[in-house]
């Protein structure tokens, strides 16, 4: 890590950093802490983890509220002794950060006419303790933390006034200053590396007052610790209109602490649009501004054109302070490919401002191990998390694609994952939430697609079950996600012959396949052995020696029909295979086969289909069934984990493109009878359920015996919703049409199959346990 002040960056490589989301934010007497969530804090051997990342310096917590929550004489030094010692060995210099998004132990708040003082004095022990470290952000982000925990009342001290705004944000700077003041007294060499967020807002004429307001306001952090507020500055009137003294302003200049480093931390939702017409946008979008009716909303989901992103941003911070620049957020709340092309458009933008002489030294991944409800502002334990280049939702974090890039990109190795060859959300037709507005021209647009990978070699993903409901729901959401995909037939290629499988990857030449064929007829495959082990077993294991030979990844789909329903808790990944029928016989052996043949191939184990795109999934016909007043019938003694369709798919994608491997239990969480499963879901459609027939499996007519009880866990990630969230989803979407999936229906059902041939099915485990009203 570069310390220099040259301000030719062209000199120095652009370096990549990692940072790990560390909130410890107050919400009323509530602390949340996102180093338990992810498990960080008793998970010393992450260290080496993000070391591995070929990052050069990482932006790490020595949380003030973690450390000395009880005053700095019964400070507990033992977390960042361990950790701080632990990164200086691995290489990997800390930027220590003391307070993020906080307000402070609980006797101060952001409020607190002592807070900058007792920061200070926590920022002195530090600076004491580890006299080696450089690199400093005292307060992350103080004008972003002071908006939400005094002007919008989402943190403590809850305000909502501009002087709880502005007295939060002006205590926060001092701090700064006066922490820097300790730690350079101990090590005069110590630099500020000072983030927040960088946006900007646009509006329509009738607005354009609030948002050149809003614009000034995103400097005033930089503005106090430059020393650059005063009587001629642009807010000087609203400033000391909040009654504060102005004497707290001017002490700024008297005590100039400018930053060594600017932090610029940008999101898709940094950069917002403000509309007069609010009855145009979702009513979440809708509030004032100025007394005014309005919508605020992301830039991206409201402007025909869309912006370009990060560079300009840099380009104006920089011409502002001239003061050297790192991103020190790069992050993205979307599908592992969007993430991706996020990370890939903001390296690209920062080596783009390089070379138009913009000092950028480096940019950030953020945040190593994810991060846990920031869709509701941290405000709420919701368990909604985004992962990031780790998954914590292992019982080891699991790397994602996003470790792979990093380590291509600090290394200098040419990116290699086919799905960067695709636009992110942000820049596709898709995005909008309102009918597209004009982009003004205040706005620095683009027509182009964001970065240059766009369109260059796209390799696609080959599905196959072109008939059924799980490869038409995986066509469908690739054609949502960018994905290029081709969905085929077993006239396109039959997995049960060895030369069809090679000419279609010779012609396709795919990066992945994604194998939803196969024989589904539980009953039937009783008398049907032959034809059941031939499209089951031999046909995957015909298709994964293929894609082994090709290097191409492989997801292929098993069932719970492989256990014997013997177990009193849920089924595992490493839970023995004990079949109690040919179907289930059929897949544990597909199991077996594919993996011996391809090693690299995922094997999904999953159960129970229900979703929004087919009309005769179990759940559907019950609640049809139920709706129309007729009876329903359901097996009252069989177990399964249910699985919606569109959890599925979306997760499958993720860990393809992860290029993860073995046997993965994918099911929402909660195991059911079938009679249950009908009974929740008509409770949950307000439809009522009295005629619902719950009965023994023996009274279902059932040719082949089903395991009593198949529930399944993971023990290697659970990577899908509760069972409850997934049917509410799926009822928001149940009468609903969808015109992209009834045009890929109607696609695939005017291609002929062979003479003499039958189409391969979707592997549906749903179907081998439907039963029909009567």
């Amino acid at each position: 890590m570069d310390s220099t002040k040259s301000t030719n960056s062209q000199n120095r490589p652009l370096e990549l950093w990692g940072g790990l989301e560390c909130t410890v934010n107050r919400v009323r007497d509530d602390y949340f802490h996102q180093l338990d969530r992810n498990g960080h804090a008793t998970r010393p051997a992450d260290i080496e983890r993000f070391a591995s990342l070929g990052i050069r310096a990482i932006r790490y917590p020595v949380i003030w509220e973690r450390t000395a929550p009880d005053g700095i004489e019964r400070a507990d030094w033992r977390w960042p002794d361990e950790r701080l010692n632990a990164l200086r060995d691995a290489g990997v210099t800390p930027i220590a950060g003391l307070i993020h998004h906080g307000s402070g132990p609980r006797h101060t708040s952001l409020v607190d006419p002592s807070f900058a003082e007792q920061l200070a004095d926590y920022a002195g022990a530090v600076a004491a303790r580890y006299p080696w470290l450089e690199y400093y952000t005292p307060v992350n982000e103080p004008c972003t933390t002071a908006r939400f925990a005094g002007l919008y009342g989402v943190w403590y001290p809850h305000g909502r006034d501009d002087r709880s705004f502005i007295q939060a944000l002006l205590n926060q700077c001092r701090a700064v200053v006066l922490s820097m003041r300790a730690i350079r007294a101990v090590n005069p060499n110590a630099k500020l590396v000072q983030t927040d967020d960088l946006g900007k807002t646009y509006s329509t004429p009738e607005l354009a007052h609030v948002a050149e307001f809003y614009n000034e306001r995103r400097w005033l952090a930089w503005d106090l610790l430059c020393g650059m507020v005063g009587p001629e500055h642009p807010l000087w009137t609203y400033l000391t209109n909040t009654g504060i003294d102005q004497a707290e302003f001017l002490w700024f200049r008297e005590n100039p602490c400018p930053p060594d480093i600017i932090g610029v931390n940008y999101y898709v939702t940094s950069e917002r649009w403000l509309d007069h017409r609010p009855d145009r946008y979702p009513p979440h979008h809708r509030g004032t501004a100025d007394g005014m009716p309005c919508a605020d909303i992301e830039a991206s989901r409201a402007l025909a054109t869309p912006s370009a992103g990060i560079a300009p941003l840099l380009s104006e911070i920089w011409e502002r302070y001239r003061i050297p620049l790192a991103i020190t957020e790069a992050h993205i709340d979307a599908n592992r490919e969007d993430q991706l092309r996020w990370l890939l458009e903001i390296w690209e933008a920062a080596k783009e401002v390089r070379s138009n002489g913009v000092d950028l030294r480096a940019v950030t991944v953020w945040s190593l191990l994810g991060s846990f409800d920031w869709n509701s502002l941290v405000t709420q334990n919701r368990g909604y998390y985004e992962p990031g280049p780790f998954d914590v939702r292992a019982p080891e974090p699991r790397p994602t694609a996003l470790a792979r890039m990093m380590r291509e990109l600090s290394s200098g190795t040419p990116l290699s994952h086919p799905v960067l060859r695709g636009q992110g959300w942000w820049r596709r037709p898709g995005r909008f939430l309102c009918p597209p507005v004009a982009t003004p021209a205040a706005v620095t647009s683009i027509t182009a697609d964001g970065h240059t990978l766009v369109g260059t070699g796209s390799r696609p993903i080959l599905i196959t079950g072109a008939s059924g409901t799980l490869g038409r729901a995986f066509a469908h959401i690739c054609r949502k996600r960018n994905l290029a995909y081709r969905l085929l037939s077993r006239k396109d290629m039959d997995i049960t012959d060895a030369d069809s499988v090679e000419r279609a990857l010779a012609l396709h030449r795919p990066w992945a396949v994604i194998n939803t064929a196969g024989y589904v007829r539980v009953d039937e495959a009783e008398h049907e052995v032959e034809r059941c082990m031939r499209e089951n077993a031999i046909g995957p294991a015909i298709l994964a020696a293929a894609c082994a030979r090709h290097g191409v990844h492989l997801t292929t789909f098993s069932s719970d029909l492989v256990f014997d329903g013997r177990r009193d808790a849920p089924y595992l990944e490493s839970s023995a295979p004990s079949p109690l029928n040919v179907y289930g016989r059929s897949k544990m052996e597909a199991e077996q086969r594919t993996l011996d043949k391809h090693p690299g191939a995922l094997v999904v184990r999953t159960s129970a289909f229900f979703g929004p795109w087919d009309k005769h999934n179990f759940v559907t016909l019950a609640l049809q069934a139920l709706e129309r007043g007729e009876p329903f019938r359901a097996a009252s003694d069989l177990t399964v984990s249910p699985t919606y369709v569109p959890d599925l798919v979306h997760a499958c994608l993720d860990l393809a493109i992860d290029f993860e491997a073995g046997i993965w239990h994918l099911a929402n969480a909660g195991g059911v009878t079938w009679a249950e499963l009908a009974r929740k879901a008509a409770e949950a459609a307000g439809i009522d359920a009295s005629r619902l027939d719950a009965r023994p499996a023996a009274a279902c007519g059932f040719t082949a015996e089903r395991p009593a009880y198949a529930a399944m866990s993971s023990e290697r990630g659970i990577l899908l919703p509760a069972l409850d969230n997934a049917l509410a989803r799926y009822l928001e979407l149940r009468k609903q049409d969808d015109p992209e999936m009834e045009e890929l229906i109607k696609s695939m059902e005017t291609r002929q199959p062979l003479a003499g041939e039958h189409r391969q099915q979707e592997e549906t485990p749903l179907e081998a346990f439907q039963v029909q009203s009567s």
